[in-house]
């Protein structure tokens, strides 16, 4: 049992003391420089050697050739583990692994994202 006198000293130690935990949601979170967040994919690089999806060991990757030297990405955000293993295997840094990890959603539906294969298009969710 722990006495009054030293729950106060311990009370009062604690209001000068800085809090251990972050004001997140309201202040946002930084996250560190290798994070491993939400995937990003660049069209206009990719060559369609398909690596990624043989990588990936979820199978949240699939690649598919819409035209010449053009392919599509389709990302399952809710298979993908976040290993990045597909990152590191793209030759040509195609794929690219953000900082971005507030992906939450209550329908599975909106954690499959396309990419078209023009660039600089925004992706469907």
């Amino acid at each position: 049992m722990i006495r009054p006198g030293k729950m106060l000293r311990q009370v009062l130690k604690s209001i000068f003391k800085k809090p251990a935990t972050t004001k997140y949601p309201f202040v946002k979170a930084t996250m560190p420089d290798r994070f491993r967040g939400k995937l990003k994919f660049y069209p206009e690089r990719c060559i369609g050697c398909k690596m990624c999806m043989r990588d990936c060991p979820a199978g949240a990757i699939e690649i598919v050739k819409v035209g010449d030297k053009a392919f599509e990405c389709y990302i399952d955000l809710g298979k993908c583990i976040y290993c990045a293993q597909c990152v590191d295997s793209c030759m040509k840094k195609a794929l690219e692994s953000t900082k971005e990890f507030e992906l939450a959603a209550l329908d599975r539906e909106k954690l499959k994202i396309k990419y078209d294969a023009k660039p600089g298009e925004v992706p469907k969710e």
